[in-house]
């Protein structure tokens, strides 16, 4: 066995599996540079080392793998001028995300707790997506001002039907129970095997990612969740329409009470970021490619930096968290739209 070791990732050799462990458990193992430069050397040297054959990433901690990216460092780029820095950051973590949704191993990821925003980026690529049924998984984005990235907005635009906009524009979560039916995950494990992870991964190791996510399955699976299936029917009238605003009108023209609670979702979030959300998600649908997703959204996160709702939105979630943001503009009929599609395109950006 051999080990390298920092503070905030701990990469370790057990023969020829290597595992990687994020290491910020009183953060909820949410990433700074530090932490995605150390991830993207760890894996690019074992890409290269033939005494590797299987990689397994997981996160320290009971309370989750990976909350996302660090709020306090986003907060700190917007309001001090330091937007490029930042961008720079976003596009080491995307990158980072390509090389894992490439990976020429078997790459298991294991997501448990808390997994979202930079987590989804993580774990949800990965070429064997393990996940506990009890995890909270999401792009919460809207919330604070952001828009989904990560390739967030692929997966989202894989999910069934509309879901995907759903989410997208409420910033809603599910557990890891539904993540198979969404398409986050390959397999929901049990307790025992997501505990014991080291010790059972090596019954696997030699097997290619598809045929180890298949036996892991058929050994150790927990149930699924098949319960936002119920909710498809309405899901699809409401968020097929052409535009955000068109979404919230069908919305309050529903009984449906789960309607009623996506149009409240939605009516607290920041409208320039859920009209973002739902313009990538239907633009990574029509590409249907996780490179040209990752540039889409590096192209959104540098427009949206430069916007008030992000800083507020940080403000009000996370510092002071009072949870009463003053978006601006404040309802999607004023929101600059024209700006936002400018950036869907390449050729337009």
């Amino acid at each position: 066995m051999t080990t390298s070791t920092d503070a905030l990732v701990l990469s370790t050799v057990y023969g020829s599996i290597g595992h990687i462990q994020l290491n910020r458990p009183a953060k909820l193992n949410a990433l700074n540079l530090e932490m995605l430069l150390e991830l993207h050397r760890v894996l690019g040297d074992w890409v290269e080392d033939p005494k590797i054959t299987t990689v397994l990433l997981t996160g320290n901690g009971a309370r989750g793998f990976c909350a996302g990216g660090d709020i306090a460092d986003f907060h700190k780029a917007v309001t001090t001028n330091q937007h490029a820095d930042f961008l720079n950051l976003l596009s080491n973590e995307f990158s980072t995300d390509l090389l894992i949704s490439n990976y020429p191993k078997p790459l298991v990821t294991m997501a448990h707790g808390i997994t979202m925003g930079g987590g989804i980026g993580l774990a949800s690529h990965a070429p064997v997506r393990l996940v506990t049924a009890d995890a909270r998984m999401g792009m919460p984005e809207a919330k604070i001002g952001y828009t989904p990235d990560v390739g967030g907005s692929h997966l989202l635009a894989q999910m069934p039907g509309h879901f995907g906009e759903y989410f997208a524009m409420t910033a809603g979560s599910f557990t890891g129970a539904d993540a198979v039916y969404l398409g986050f995950a390959d397999v929901v494990v049990n307790d025992d095997f997501a505990a014991n992870i080291l010790d059972h991964i090596d019954e696997f190791n030699g097997l290619n990612a598809a045929d180890m996510a298949s036996a892991i399955e058929v050994l150790h699976a927990a149930p699924e969740s098949y319960r936002l299936e119920l909710d498809r029917g309405w899901v699809d009238h409401a968020f097929s329409a052409d535009t955000p605003e068109e979404v919230v009108v069908r919305l309050g023209e529903m009984v449906h009470p789960h309607a009623q609670q996506a149009a409240e979702l939605i009516a607290q979030n920041s409208p320039t970021s859920v009209s973002s959300a739902f313009y990538a998600v239907r633009a990574a649908r029509e590409a249907d490619d996780l490179r040209t997703a990752l540039d889409r959204e590096l192209r959104l996160a540098g427009y949206l930096m430069h916007q008030p709702d992000l800083a507020e939105g940080i403000r009000a979630q996370v510092i002071d968290k009072d949870r009463n943001p003053a978006w601006s503009p404040a309802n999607l009929h004023e929101v600059n739209t024209e700006a936002l599609l400018s950036l869907m395109d390449p050729a337009d950006a």
